[in-house]
């Protein structure tokens, strides 16, 4: 069989090459599409995981790309590595079936004055992932010298330190780390890095303060 990119995108891969002749794509099944078994693995609580299959493989008709594919398995263990052995303080999983989109919680660090706060994180994966890093940033309004208004992070392994070698764990891992010890040398917020180095407690205050205004409950 000869594999192609279709102009509709990935998601044709799996039809044109797992359909057999004659056969109409009206519903897809564990027959017909051989990954289904490792989605299943991933999400036993749905009761119907064909439905979380078929979405997942339809999301990757918005990436053009054999990367994709690639991508969607790496994705996949990555899941099933996080639900085996999840980092300290944090969680994650896909979106309403998208594995390409994620929502992470992270914890608070006990050991800084986020403790107690819990932070949502959002995670997109692009499809040439893991070659590429994964864009992430905080849905919950954080204080930090490295953690902008939108939620953007300046951490040097989602930037030009970024490696295939690296997982979502790690990265999570990494800004539990950046939470506790914020790295004013490299702000992204000019004005609050300025305070964490000459007024480490109006710093520690307001971000204390900002916790338990947007982070908890």
């Amino acid at each position: 069989m000869r594999t192609f990119i279709s102009p509709k995108g990935v998601v044709d891969i799996f039809l044109h090459l797992q359909l057999p002749p004659n056969t109409s794509p009206i519903k897809y099944t564990t027959t017909h599409l051989p990954f289904s078994s490792e989605l299943i693995d991933c999400f036993p609580s749905f009761a119907d995981p064909s439905h979380i299959f078929n979405s997942s493989i339809l999301s990757l008709r918005y990436y053009n790309s054999e990367f994709a594919l690639m991508a969607a398995r790496r994705i996949l263990k990555e899941l099933k590595d996080l639900q085996r052995d999840p980092p300290t303080s944090c969680s994650a999983g896909p979106v309403a079936a998208d594995m390409f989109h994620w929502q992470a919680t992270i914890m608070g660090p006990n050991d800084s004055p986020y403790a107690g706060g819990v932070f949502v994180v959002t995670i997109q994966f692009p499809p040439d992932y893991p070659f590429k890093p994964p864009k992430v940033a905080f849905r919950t309004k954080v204080f930090h010298p490295n953690i902008n208004s939108n939620g953007n992070i300046c951490l040097d392994i989602l930037k030009e330190q970024w490696s295939p070698a690296l997982t979502i764990s790690k990265v999570l891992l990494s800004i539990c780390s950046l939470l506790t010890d914020p790295n004013p040398d490299d702000p992204l917020v000019p004005e609050i890095a300025h305070m964490c180095k000459t007024d480490k407690f109006k710093y520690e205050s307001t971000a204390r303060s900002w916790t338990q205004k947007y982070a908890m409950g």
